[in-house]
């Protein structure tokens, strides 16, 4: 067992980097996507800041559409265009490109239903006070939504590293498939548990940071 531990430790520590790449780079790019995608969903909904029943009805379909697909169907579906943007279907950049487009429809629909919570009689307060939407969205809307969006965010982060354990099935690598070859494949039940217990612990460290976060948001 010492012998097997100390070929699998380095591989545990390589797919553990390969999972921190691909959920850091699918949140920051889906995320920041995400996060304009869903503004555009809620400053468009009738009687809002920019209503415009076309252009909403058009992004709530194509989000209603996406979000409800088996992410491991999303990738293969995607694959045409993985192959065009990336230039491979295959490997672990090849997996990041699909985890951020779903990502960042994921995202929006978190950032839409925390900004429907807003008091809306705080957003015509600003308007009354002659503040274009612009300003509304960057001083009003976001700052009041701030602390769900911290919450909503860290919910998201759980969400894609759920989605990163397929990275395996297009060499993609990452924790997933570290259990799954080296510890299901081979019946060596100790290494699905490591494995278990470093998601386990990264996904506490995230939601302890999250709920922190929040909390100083909503306590400034």
């Amino acid at each position: 067992m010492n012998r097997d531990w100390s070929t699998l430790w380095p591989l545990l520590w390589e797919a553990f980097g390969q999972t921190l790449q691909m959920v850091t780079i699918a949140l920051l790019t889906g995320g920041i996507a995400g996060l304009a995608l869903g503004l555009a969903l809620y400053v468009t909904r009738p009687g809002n800041l920019l209503a415009n029943k076309t252009v909403f009805g058009v992004l709530n379909v194509v989000v209603n559409i996406v979000r409800p697909i088996p992410f491991i169907i999303f990738v293969t579906l995607l694959g045409p265009v993985t192959l065009q943007v990336v230039g491979t279907t295959l490997g672990t950049e090849a997996f990041i490109f699909p985890l951020s487009v779903m990502t960042a429809f994921g995202t929006s629909r978190i950032v839409e239903q925390n900004l429907v919570g807003i008091d809306p009689g705080v957003v015509e307060a600003a308007r009354a006070m002659g503040a274009s939407s612009w300003r509304i969205i960057m001083t009003v809307l976001v700052p009041e939504a701030l602390a769900p969006l911290i919450l909503g965010y860290t919910f998201l982060f759980i969400a894609v590293l759920d989605m990163s354990a397929i990275a395996g099935l297009i060499g993609g690598g990452g924790l997933g498939d570290f259990a799954l070859r080296y510890g299901y494949q081979r019946y060596n039940w100790m290494v699905v548990l490591v494995t278990v217990a470093v998601i386990i612990v990264i996904v506490q460290v995230v939601q302890w940071v999250g709920n922190r976060l929040a909390r100083k948001v909503l306590h400034r």
